[in-house]
Order: C-alpha cells, then sequence, then structure tokens
C-alpha cells in the first residue's frame, strides 16, 4: 500500500510539473509570422532595345538584395573608363538603389565584386574603399571574365528594417 501512495504522489508531482513547464513551452513557441512581401527595385534593364530577364534589386521583409550592376553611362554599359571611374559609377549606382529600398551602404554587409582584369584590384580596392570607410561589408573578388565588355561588377546585400 505504502508503494502505491509513493507512486501516485510521485505522478501527481511530475503532472504539476508538466503543467508548470507548458506555458513557459508556450511562450517560447514561435508565432505565425505575415509572409513578407517582394518589392521589386528599379526599373527594367534595357539594353539596345531589350529588355534584360533580371531585377536590378528585390528587397524582400528586411533585406535587400541587388544584382550584380555593372557601370552604365547614357543608358548603355560603359565599356571605356578608368577601373577608378567604372567603380564610381557603379557605386554610385549601387547607392541609388539601395536608397530606393530605403536602406543605404551603411546596411551593406556582403559584397561580391568581379573584375575583368586582375591588375585592375589596386584601383578598384583604392575606390571602394571610399565608400565604406568604416566597418565595411564582408567581400568577396575575383577575376573573370564577364557577361558585359565593363571592367567590374558588384553585387551587395544589406540588412535594413523598416
Amino acid at each position: 500500500m505504502a508503494k502505491k501512495k509513493a507512486a501516485a504522489k510521485k505522478k501527481a508531482g511530475s503532472k504539476r510539473q508538466a503543467a508548470r513547464k507548458a506555458p513557459a513551452a508556450r511562450r517560447a513557441a514561435p508565432k505565425a509570422s505575415k509572409k513578407a512581401s517582394k518589392k521589386v527595385i528599379g526599373g527594367p534593364i534595357v539594353v539596345n532595345g531589350n529588355q534584360i530577364p533580371i531585377s536590378k534589386g528585390i528587397r524582400i521583409g528586411d533585406f535587400v538584395y541587388l544584382s550584380g550592376q555593372v557601370p552604365f553611362k547614357d543608358g548603355v554599359p560603359m565599356t571605356t573608363g578608368t577601373i577608378e571611374e567604372q567603380t564610381d559609377v557603379t557605386m554610385e549606382m549601387i547607392k541609388g538603389l539601395l536608397k530606393e529600398a530605403g536602406a543605404s551602404l551603411s546596411d551593406v554587409f556582403k559584397v561580391t565584386v568581379w573584375l575583368r582584369d586582375k591588375a585592375d584590384f589596386l584601383g578598384y580596392n583604392r575606390t571602394y574603399a571610399k565608400y565604406f570607410p568604416k566597418d565595411p561589408p564582408a567581400r568577396s573578388t575575383v577575376m573573370s571574365t564577364l557577361m558585359v565588355d565593363v571592367r567590374i561588377e558588384i553585387e551587395v546585400t544589406a540588412y535594413s528594417p523598416r
């Protein structure tokens, strides 16, 4: 009989413990969140009268993703100019797209850069540094043949809470 009473007390105690833990578990459960809407940033990309099937950027929730940007001048890819000039033009385009998305360069946390020529690295790096003078984002820079006859392509990702 004593064993039955001890077992019953133990069972009741574990039920009370479970009841105390349940509210905390419910509080910790993730709430259903509203699906973040996708917003296209920038207008269409048109080259030689052809619209390219790509968005300049996308904002989804607190994140902004910009496609690889190449320098454009007067509506056409900038196939002339130094790496410094092309870097400046591309970074200014990026600043404009980020502004349209409600973000800025200070919100950028990842940058990927493609250079056509390894010899351009020093000039590009010097120019790029002007845009991120403090706490620069993580960055990858590689040499690659580009799809457009320019010297540089830059892609950025930013986090900018609304």
